[in-house]
């Protein structure tokens, strides 16, 4: 059965699968940084040593640090409102389906902490979604309004702390450049495993680091998500995603996109004047970044609704068809880029520049989605997606 016929028999459209395949590009480019170079330094001025560092570095930033994993977030609700579906079609319980997905989609979020990516974002999926499923029965009405607010609420946060480093380096600007000189030195410690270490090394160093930074993740990148994760669950209650003609998606790529772009290029070229380190810089940068994320999001989405307003063509169907197993794609980024920089791997961790470190996971992020699109061209799921599907049907269909 081609991939056209299947998704048209599950009710389901083109539109949702390329923005998935989009997302995945995106999210590869934005974690090489971390698994590249040291964690809570991010590139540092090592990693940005030359102008073409400093275009690359700001490019992902104005254009996919936040919004791929928004991207990504918002068709986690939009799977949500599928699967619903699907058991409504069927007449089956949905509630015990959905846990049981969660239970495995927080397995595979620990298995890619240990193995391969401590950023992994399959966890907070998990522990976010618990929140989702009270929301199942909520009207578009209630979930776009929940949505505006969560993220209203989010960019709060991120203004808070901005506010508390500014206020820091003002009034006590040496107390600043002491925690700045101590989270590089901590940084450079917690890296020598991925430097020099072995695989058990590594593994138990990705998990200290995990640790550490879960709650702030979810604090200031998971409130987001969860507002995401309301807007595509709205979005296929309001009938938008089964319609890429619909109004909005027009709207979204002529007036948010613009709006989207311009606040986040402001905020790429921020981060970067603050040479890929951390600091108030960065988190101003940030929270402009964070301020542009929806409408930049929207925008894309946009696009690609355009795009798939005719849902024939090669190109098309290949790369959509290739965002039906997302999670083996994503998965397989973390393996590739693991063995790649880190030091049971070919070592390049902390050899290679932004530049070179975004282009080398701009290629992987291609072989993943090649990768599984030519697998589900033979199979009807992703062989990640095979497990996932077993554990969370248990045999029943």
């Amino acid at each position: 059965m081609s991939y056209l016929t299947e998704t048209q028999e599950a009710g389901r459209e083109i539109f949702p699968d390329l923005a998935r395949a989009f997302a995945l590009f995106g999210i590869c480019v934005v974690n090489v940084g971390v698994m590249a170079w040291p964690m809570n330094s991010s590139y540092g001025e090592a990693g940005i040593a030359t102008s073409l560092d400093e275009i690359v570095f700001f490019g992902v930033n104005a254009l996919f640090l936040a919004k791929s994993y928004s991207l990504f977030s918002f068709m986690f609700g939009v799977g949500f409102a599928y699967q619903m579906q699907s058991a409504d079609r069927k007449g089956v319980g949905f509630a015990g389906r959905y846990w049981r997905r969660i239970l495995g989609l927080l397995a595979f979020g620990l298995i890619n902490v240990a193995l391969f990516f401590q950023g992994d974002i399959l966890v907070m999926y998990a522990i976010l979604g618990c929140l989702l499923f009270l929301f199942r029965n909520s009207s578009p009405r209630t979930l776009s309004g929940w949505a505006i607010g969560v993220y209203v609420f989010q960019l709060v946060i991120t203004g808070l702390l901005t506010l508390s480093l500014v206020a820091l380096g003002n009034f006590d600007p040496e107390a600043l450049a002491s925690k700045m000189v101590t989270m590089q030195e901590e940084a450079s410690v917690a890296a020598e495993p991925f430097r020099s270490g072995n695989f058990a090394e590594a593994l138990a160093q990705r998990f200290t680091d995990w640790t550490n930074i879960v709650g702030f993740a979810l604090l200031m990148q998971g409130i987001g998500a969860f507002s995401f994760f309301l807007f595509g669950l709205s979005a296929v209650k309001r009938g938008t995603i089964a319609n890429p003609s619909a109004p909005f998606w027009k709207r979204a790529r002529w007036v948010y996109l613009p709006i989207g772009v311009v606040i986040s290029a402001f905020g790429g070229w921020i981060v970067v004047q603050q040479g890929g380190g951390y600091g108030p810089q960065t988190f101003l940068g940030m929270l402009l970044i964070t301020l542009g994320s929806p409408f930049s999001t929207a925008g894309y989405l946009g696009l690609i609704a355009k795009w798939a307003e005719t849902p024939s063509g090669t190109i098309k169907v290949f790369l959509a068809r290739g965002g039906t197993a997302s999670l083996t794609a994503y998965l397989m980024q973390g393996l590739l880029l693991s063995m790649i920089f880190n030091a049971y791997g070919f070592g390049l961790f902390e050899q290679v520049g932004a530049a070179g470190s975004i282009a080398i996971a701009a290629l992987v992020a291609i072989f993943t989605i090649v990768f599984a699109s030519l697998w589900r061209a033979q199979f009807s799921r992703g062989p990640l997606e095979y497990i996932l599907r077993g554990w969370t049907y248990m045999g029943s269909r």
